[in-house]
């Protein structure tokens, strides 16, 4: 993990990072994110550019020192473009639609199933005749973004007979062969 830790993060011009405590506040146009950093890794910051430090070369400062680096990194992009994940609902009369952050999707079972999402969580759903439904989901939190996305995915996921279920577009399913007669 120490190699990861050592490259730097570029910060564009319009993303903000501060630091106090221990805890690392970045701000950008799409919004704000906090992280709680252990101590002994510190945040040098100069001409656009940081860089995190590590106290000694133990296993646990190496793994940490990645850690921090990949987490503040996802945090930089988070603000200034955001994250977008999108999931397909394979399978005869799965539908999927929204309403605000209201999520209702039809996956076979009995009722339909509705999903509340958190409100830093965009929403939008696309349903075209011929086509698989896609939902796509953007936030500036990827942490959040995957938690939702893999909750939605856990609702029916995709089996590996006739490959129906939510998957995340451009999975591949491993297909088995059916019983031979």
């Amino acid at each position: 993990m120490s190699r990861i830790g050592k490259s730097i993060i570029e910060i564009p011009a319009n993303v903000t990072i501060t630091e106090k405590d221990g805890l690392v506040t970045v701000k950008g146009p799409k919004g704000e994110l906090t992280q709680q950093i252990s101590e002994g890794i510190t945040l040098k910051q100069e001409d656009g550019i940081l860089t995190l430090e590590r106290p000694s070369d133990s296993k646990q400062h190496k793994a940490l020192h990645g850690l921090y680096r990949a987490l503040i990194h996802n945090m930089v992009v988070g603000t200034s473009e955001g994250f977008t994940k999108q999931l397909e609902l394979v399978g005869v009369g799965y539908r999927a639609s929204h309403q605000g952050n209201r999520l209702d999707m039809a996956l076979g079972f009995s009722h339909a199933i509705v999903m509340d999402l958190p409100k830093e969580i965009t929403l939008d759903t696309l349903s075209e005749k011929g086509k698989n439904p896609i939902i796509t989901l953007s936030s500036h939190d990827k942490q959040l973004l995957g938690m939702v996305a893999a909750k939605i995915r856990s609702f029916r996921k995709p089996e590996p007979y006739k490959g129906k279920g939510v998957r995340f577009v451009g999975e591949i399913v491993r297909r088995k062969a059916g019983k031979s007669a």
